[in-house]
């Protein structure tokens, strides 16, 4: 496949680049100023409980719970003294003429309190009051009236006023990270043109990645404003997908570059090279790509849509990235690859040395590395999950001050009750209601119940006021109860009162801050196990498609749940406990966002299989040519490590500048991100996947004989290629031909219809033009080549050649014995040749029953042979 598509660009490469220029302003004309059609919100299920509840509320009271609170702090004197009364009721009646407002509830308008019953809306000093806004409306539209709304902050009417609450930290947390996004994006493109510089020591090199990410951060602007017209897709998103966008596009380029210029090393001209790098590399960005979206895609099994929101945009720069990667680095390649230099494969240095290491004691090296990951993970068996308040906004925005100021001089618990609908109870049933609220009284943790009946405190009950009559609704509708408690509303305590308040009758609703948290958490912790299942699914089975074993996916698994341990650990450390919170700029709430670790989770898991795939690629190709697990391990990590060394590197720097905004939930994202990739790069796949792939040994490529067969039919392979000094683009043909003289031979007589037919996909043909070369200098040769008409002469032994005539027989062998040199053979007139690649070989004489028989009629077992080598 992605031969046929290195082909089609060899003819279409300039059309390719031509379009690749004209697109990319029309990308950035058409995504820019994306911010502003994302959203603030989609942190709620619809089916909770707790949401059900206050729609029902707001449908049948016309009431909710304030999602904009102004603290109105008096310049002078108390906030009740005449003067600033009349000031605030002033301030009261404007902000109810502004357009989106629907309800101002405030300490000047609750109505005439009884002696001694203390203001709830009134700070301790008497010097700030509080006025609770509603704003209908979803959440987006309730984040453009808190902009209109920020016309009354500052000095008005006598108050100094700042705003807080759900609908202004929305906002001001979307402008932060817009902003934080642009300082992202400047700080990171120089650092990684700089990264790219060093590794390949040219520009052009340099310059060709960092065109296909800004590709694929276009292109994801433009896909986030079309799914942004279609369902929520959370402004946060945003950060995060034009990170994975910068680095992934990267780290694709990085490989086919790093691949071309090694196949330009060992000889080939930059066609070839081209076609061979497609083969190989393109192989690999295609199934990393793919593994990495699916575990995004794992996030639609969650109930909010802040977190389907990533897997949509997820999803898309990955696929957009990818794309870009495998069309455009191509095309560039065959434009001026001349110009990008050559080098010789990385199969030795410091990396294929520390997998000799590691191998040499593997146990030693497993337990210790395994020890330091388990310790540093330890933090995480402490992790406890809570919501996003305005401390996710840094300490001097004004949402947060308010928010502490609300903290500080108030009784905080007025600010997030506890709401409790009561559909079967009529407002103006006094004795059933009596009892009702009698019944709340009594759990343990509430401190007040406002009714119909007015302020209840346990023994004593307030006559009602105005401000009671938002708890009579219209006949049929029942009745609501507000219920405070002094807890915070995060805190166990106020937990143990929702769930003591359900327990009171099945046929209550009960919402509130602290019935969303609790309502959240039961959500994600339901859904979790599906999202990993799903995730531990499709990683088995891409990993058994690409190696044909069912070791390798296990091992992989284990190894990412062990490093993905270690990074939520350091998070719990440093954002839940609050150690080294002044280094990092945190404020520790003593609990994580309950969104996040499973974001981070599926983020994380996707770019760990990342690597994982780039190390296992290197390694399977070479122990499919050569069938030593060992070789191939020190091989494998000696030709990637560098690599991934690299691709890790950069990708760093991208989440590390994601890891400077001033939102937690971002700053927590992009710097988890970066010490989950450096984890894995520099721990998981320097030492522990060398250490158990030797402590395995051949049981790595294991599978059970029904999967072997099954990966024989429908696992993913690349023929290896014919390579020509002389290119010939002759229509090819006689396939047909191909397939029939090959599986007449002996070899292949115990060969069932689904080998036969494994065999035959691997089948290519080539028209040779005479005194061709069949395969350049130093390179290995093809598995096997048979004669279809003409003839060909083999001036030098070689490895793995053996040459048939049309009817089956073999006209000529050589390298059955053994021997390294690489094959120099010329083709005669009008010569057709068939090549089955040597992986395919290999792969049957390794799990197939067949036998071959050599010109001396003396059968041996397939698997003896070195023509499957």
């Amino acid at each position: 496949m992605l031969g046929r598509l290195g082909h089609l660009l060899s003819r279409r490469y300039r059309a390719v680049l031509l379009c690749t220029l004209l697109a990319v302003p029309v990308l950035g004309v058409l995504g820019g100023g994306v911010q502003r059609h994302l959203s603030v919100g989609g942190f709620v299920d619809g089916d909770d409980e707790s949401a059900r509840v206050a729609s029902q509320l707001e449908r049948s009271f016309g009431t909710a719970a304030p999602n904009e609170v102004f603290v109105a702090t008096a310049l002078a004197g108390s906030v009740t003294d005449e003067a600033n009364t009349q000031a605030g009721r002033d301030l009261v009646e404007e902000l109810r003429r502004q357009r989106g407002v629907a309800e101002v509830l405030s300490p000047w308008t609750l109505g005439h309190l009884p002696p001694g019953a203390p203001n709830p809306l009134v700070s301790e000093d008497g010097t700030r009051a509080v006025l609770a806004l509603r704003l209908p409306g979803g959440e987006d539209g309730q984040r453009r009236t808190a902009e209109q709304l920020t016309a009354f902050h500052g000095e008005r009417h006598g108050f100094r006023l700042l705003a807080t609450g759900p609908a202004e930290i929305g906002r001001q947390a979307a402008e932060q990270a817009e902003r934080d996004l642009l300082r992202a994006e400047l700080i990171a493109a120089p650092l990684t043109l700089v990264g790219l510089l060093v590794v390949f020591r040219g520009w052009r090199a340099a310059l060709l990645p960092l065109g296909v990410a800004l590709v694929a951060v276009l292109g994801t602007f433009c896909v986030l404003r079309l799914l942004a017209s279609m369902t929520t897709v959370s402004v946060f998103a945003l950060n995060l997908t034009t990170g994975l966008g910068l680095g992934l596009a990267v780290d694709y380029s990085l490989l086919l570059l790093a691949r071309f210029r090694e196949e330009r090393g060992a000889g080939l001209e930059v066609g070839p090279a081209v076609h061979r790098t497609m083969q190989t590399a393109g192989r690999t960005v295609l199934f990393s790509a793919v593994t990495v979206a699916l575990s995004l895609l794992a996030l639609l099994a969650m109930p909010v849509p802040y977190l389907r929101s990533f897997a949509y945009a997820g999803v898309s720069v990955v696929a957009i990235a990818a794309g870009a990667a495998l069309v455009v680095v191509p095309a560039a390649l065959f434009a001026f690859g001349g110009r990008l230099g050559r080098r010789q494969a990385g199969h030795g240095g410091g990396w294929a040395r520390q997998a000799r290491r590691v191998m040499a004691r593997p146990v030693l090296w497993a337990c210790v590395v395994t020890a330091v990951l388990v310790a540093a993970g330890a933090p995480f068996l402490g992790v406890r999950v809570g919501r996003i308040d305005d401390r996710i906004l840094p300490a001097d925005q004004s949402a947060r001050v308010a928010a502490d100021q609300l903290r500080t001089h108030f009784h905080y618990g007025e600010f997030n009750p506890i709401t409790v609908a009561m559909p079967w109870i009529d407002g103006g049933d006094e004795v059933t209601l009596h009892r009702a609220v009698d019944e709340v009284l009594r759990v343990e943790g509430v401190a007040r119940v406002d009714s119909a009946l007015g302020f209840s405190i346990p023994g004593r009950t307030i006559p009602p006021t105005a401000y009671h009559q938002r708890f009579l609704g219209p006949p049929g509708a029942g009745t609501w109860l507000s219920v405070t408690t002094p807890h915070d509303p995060d805190s166990d305590e106020a937990k143990a009162v929702v769930r003591a308040i359900r327990g009171l009758d099945p046929r209550l609703g009960v919402s509130g801050t602290t019935a969303s948290v609790l309502d959240a958490v039961a959500g994600v912790r339901a859904r979790a196990p599906l999202a990993a299942a799903v995730i531990a699914l499709t990683t088995v089975v891409l990993l058994f498609v690409m190696t044909g074993s069912v070791v390798v996916p296990l091992k992989a698994l284990a190894l990412n749940l062990v490093s993905l341990t270690a990074t939520f650990g350091a998070l719990v450390w440093v954002f839940q406990d609050g150690h080294l919170g002044g280094l990092f700029g945190v404020t520790a709430t003593g609990r994580l966002d309950v969104f996040t670790p499973i974001l981070m989770f599926c983020v994380a898991f996707g770019l760990s299989m990342d690597y994982e795939v780039f190390l296992l690629a290197a390694i399977k190709e070479h122990y499919d040519h050569h069938g030593d697990n060992a070789a191939a391990v020190v091989h494998g990590l000696g030709r990637s490590g560098s690599l991934v060394t690299a691709a890790a590197a950069l990708l760093t720097i991208v989440f590390v500048a994601i890891g400077t905004s001033g939102v937690a939930t971002v700053k927590m994202i992009g710097l988890g991100l970066a010490v989950a990739v450096l984890i894995d790069a520099f721990l998981i796949r320097a030492t522990l996947v060398p250490a158990l792939m030797r402590l395995t040994g051949g049981w790595n490529w294991w599978a059970p004989r029904p999967l072997r067969r099954l990966h024989l039919r429908y696992g993913w392979f690349e023929p290896t290629p014919l390579e020509f000094a002389t290119p010939d683009r002759r229509p090819l043909a006689a396939r047909d031909l191909a397939v029939q003289t090959l599986l007449g031979h002996p070899m292949f007589a115990r060969c069932g219809p689904r080998e036969r037919a494994m065999v035959a996909r691997h089948i290519d043909t080539v028209a040779v033009p005479p005194g061709a070369l069949l395969t350049s200098e130093q390179r290995e040769a093809p598995g096997l080549l048979v004669v279809l008409s003409g003839s060909v002469l083999v001036e030098r032994n070689a490895m793995v050649l053996t040459v048939m005539g049309p009817g089956g027989s073999l006209g000529e062998e050589a390298g059955w014995r053994g021997g390294c040199s690489p094959v120099t053979a010329v083709a005669g007139r009008d010569t057709e040749l068939a090549c089955v690649g040597a992986r395919a070989l290999r792969l049957l004489a390794r799990d197939l029953p067949l036998c071959a028989t050599p010109s001396t009629g003396t059968p041996r077992p397939a698997a003896n042979l070195e023509v499957f080598r």
